[in-house]
Formats: structure tokens, C-alpha cells, sequence
């Protein structure tokens, strides 16, 4: 396991969560939205926000898109591949697209377009984790859980090169 201290423990990222599913049900057209998570990095969180919008009355629908831009190395390549595509019917739906971190932006910002072009009539983006500092692409996530500065994150379903994806906590790697 790579070597790495706590950012964000278990119960400040749950009562985060917490509130990003009040403000969203509160936003939201009506109590019945699709919510699409971008493979790989944002299962653990989109499976937390349903339970949580859940909890507040909220019953969505599931789906999920796969896109990359990183190929085999770390930095993005401005190129999104759509790898794996959403199967529910979007039109005059409300969508709400779930990532685990907004990065460069490519892939939200492309995403987002390709979701959009399906239909939806109210479409949102919520990220688990903001790098500003890293935005290449002018785009802003409606929904955001923390925000972090320039640093390697693994944890709550985010890894480095498959390492740390299962960790509850959100931790950053140290360099060795």
C-alpha cells in the first residue's frame, strides 16, 4: 500500500454527503432523476448520494457512463474516449452526473455535452472532489463535495495505478 495520511476521515465525508443530497433534492425538478456516474472513480460516492438522497425521499434511477482521457500515464490527454455508454433514456429526464474529482475538466466537460445532446431537460454535475488549480477547461461542477489543492488522492474509490481505491477515507499519498 502506498504510504499516506488522512485527509478527510469516514464521518466528515458522510455528513458532507449528507448535504450534498439535501441541496440536490431541494433542486431537483422532481423526486425521480437518473443519476449517472462516471466509471471507474465515483462508484463508492454515487452509492453513498443515492443512499443519502434515498433517505430524503428521493428514488433515482442508476446508470453509468465510462470515459477516459488518461490513457496509461497520469496526465490527462484532452482526448475523452466515451468506453462505455449510458443505457436508460434521457429525454425529459433530469440528469445528474456523478464524478469522483474535477480535474483538467476534459472528461466532465465532454460528458456533460455528450449527455446533454441525449435529451435531458435538466442536467447537473456533482463532484466528490474539486483541483481548481488544475482546470484546463472552463467548466464548474454544480455540486461539489470538498474542494482539495494540487495533490495525489487516493481513497473512497479513487486510486493510483490501482492502488488505495477501497480505502473509507479520502488520503494523501506521500512521496517516498
Amino acid at each position: 500500500m502506498l504510504k499516506h495520511h488522512v485527509l478527510f476521515d469516514e464521518a466528515t465525508i458522510g455528513a458532507r454527503v449528507a448535504r450534498l443530497a439535501d441541496a440536490i433534492r431541494h433542486d431537483l425538478p422532481n423526486s425521480t432523476p437518473v443519476i449517472i456516474g462516471l466509471l471507474t472513480g465515483s462508484f463508492v460516492f454515487l452509492a453513498d448520494l443515492v443512499r443519502s438522497l434515498a433517505r430524503l425521499g428521493v428514488e433515482p434511477q442508476i446508470d453509468f457512463i465510462a470515459a477516459s482521457h488518461y490513457r496509461d500515464t497520469v496526465e490527462p490527454s484532452g482526448v475523452v474516449q466515451i468506453r462505455k455508454d449510458t443505457s436508460i433514456d434521457l429525454s425529459g429526464r433530469p440528469v445528474i452526473l456523478v464524478d469522483d474529482i474535477l480535474d483538467s475538466g476534459h472528461t466532465l466537460y465532454q460528458v456533460r455535452e455528450h449527455l446533454t445532446s441525449k435529451g435531458s431537460t435538466w442536467l447537473r454535475t456533482c463532484v466528490f472532489l474539486d483541483k481548481p488549480s488544475r482546470r484546463s477547461v472552463d467548466i464548474k461542477a454544480d455540486y461539489v463535495g470538498f474542494e482539495v489543492p494540487d495533490i495525489w488522492i487516493i481513497g473512497y474509490g479513487l486510486d493510483a495505478k490501482g492502488q488505495g481505491r477501497a480505502l473509507p477515507y479520502i488520503a494523501v499519498v506521500e512521496n517516498e
